[in-house]
Parts: structure tokens; C-alpha cells; sequence
């Protein structure tokens, strides 16, 4: 296995170019090929026949689910979950006759830590997905999306927003809310176009990671 760590597993159909980067814990399963500039990080799961191009990074523990490619310039933090045969692009104005490559070419997309991104969604370059962003199945995201929000549709759209732990929120006339399963309070700005938490509960002990 070509690759930095030993303690690491990859499936025997899986290739992993010389010199790509994969960490302790990762699991690599049938027909996956990661290229040689791919950075992989700790304890992540790449799904079956997933593909991961040069100038990709994957922080620690995302999981990537079946027949998903990811293509230079994208980045995904931590704990990011990208659902079976999610499609990302990275070049806004294809054309075959006109090359298109390399640095200066891709355009980046970036995905915070906690992002779920559902089922047959596509993400088009030059996004960001805020902190715990959802993105529902089948959706076609165009622009950014703010920490917490639930989007989906075709072009996707607010929508509502979500707890670290993927609950619905629903907000109270203070504009205050609280995850039904953590227990970790959220407060909508006035504007109601931003949400961040606050003072967690005692229950709140076991919610996501959210610190920097």
C-alpha cells in the first residue's frame, strides 16, 4: 500500500497512487482509487468505488458513501458525511475543446466541519458550506450555504435550520431553540438569516464536536 500509514486498511481492488497521503484508521473499500496528491485524513471511510483526485483533503473521520468522485479543490473538515453518488465539479464553464487544468483552473469548494450533503445531491465549484450545513437528497447547490442551514432543491434553497446532531430546529418567539436529542441551544439572529449556539445544558455533554 502506497501510502504514509501502515495502520490503515485498503481493499485489494482499491489503487492508491504513490505518494498520496492516508490516515491512521482510514478504510479504503472495493474499486476506490486515490491519486497521488490526495490527502487523506484519520479515521475516515471512503465508500465503494469512490475517486479522489489530486488536490483533494479530507480532514478527520468524513465518510464518503458509494460512487462518489471528488475532483481538485475540494476540501472537507472534519466529521463531513457525503451521501451515496453525490457529485461535485470543479470547473463552472466546461468546454472539450478548451483545456481547462491544473492550478489557476479549479475552483475550489469547501466544506466545513459536520456538513451532511444527502443522496444524489450535486455541488457545484466555488462553494462553501458553512459548520453542520445539511443538504437535502437530489439537491443542486450553486452558492454558499450558512453554518446550520438545511437546504434543498433544484436550484437549493433555505429552508429551515439544523442542530450539530441533525435535528430540525424550531425557534421560539425569543428565537431560541433546542436540539431534541443533545440538548444544545441555538439562537437565530434577528436578521434570521444566521444561527450560531449557545450556553449548552448539562445534557448537552455527548453533542458533535464544534469547537475550532
Amino acid at each position: 500500500m502506497p501510502h504514509s500509514a501502515s495502520d490503515s486498511y485498503a481493499h485489494p481492488t482499491a489503487i492508491l497512487d504513490e505518494g498520496c497521503q492516508v490516515g491512521r484508521g482510514s478504510r479504503i473499500w472495493h474499486f476506490c482509487h486515490v491519486c497521488a496528491g490526495a490527502d487523506i485524513g484519520e479515521d475516515c471511510n471512503l465508500g465503494q468505488n469512490v475517486f479522489v483526485a489530486d488536490g483533494v483533503t479530507l480532514g478527520r473521520n468524513v465518510k464518503v458513501q458509494n460512487n462518489v468522485s471528488l475532483y481538485g479543490g475540494v476540501v472537507c473538515e472534519d466529521d463531513v458525511f457525503l451521501g451515496p453518488s453525490v457529485v461535485f465539479t470543479n470547473v463552472k464553464n466546461p468546454r472539450s475543446a478548451v483545456p481547462r487544468k491544473g492550478a489557476g483552473q479549479y475552483q475550489p469548494t469547501h466544506l466545513e466541519r459536520g456538513v451532511t450533503v444527502g443522496a444524489n445531491a450535486t455541488i457545484v465549484c466555488g462553494v462553501r458550506l458553512g459548520r453542520y450545513a445539511f443538504v437535502g437528497a437530489g439537491s443542486v447547490v450553486t452558492h454558499d450555504v450558512p453554518a446550520y442551514a438545511l437546504v434543498y432543491g433544484t436550484p437549493a434553497r433555505a429552508q429551515g435550520w439544523m442542530s450539530a446532531y441533525g435535528h430540525r430546529l424550531a425557534f421560539d418567539a425569543s428565537r431560541r431553540a433546542t436540539c431534541p436529542e443533545s440538548g444544545e441551544h441555538y439562537e437565530l439572529s434577528p436578521d434570521e438569516q444566521s444561527v450560531r449556539p449557545v450556553a449548552q445544558s448539562q445534557s448537552a455533554a455527548k453533542r458533535p464536536r464544534t469547537n475550532s
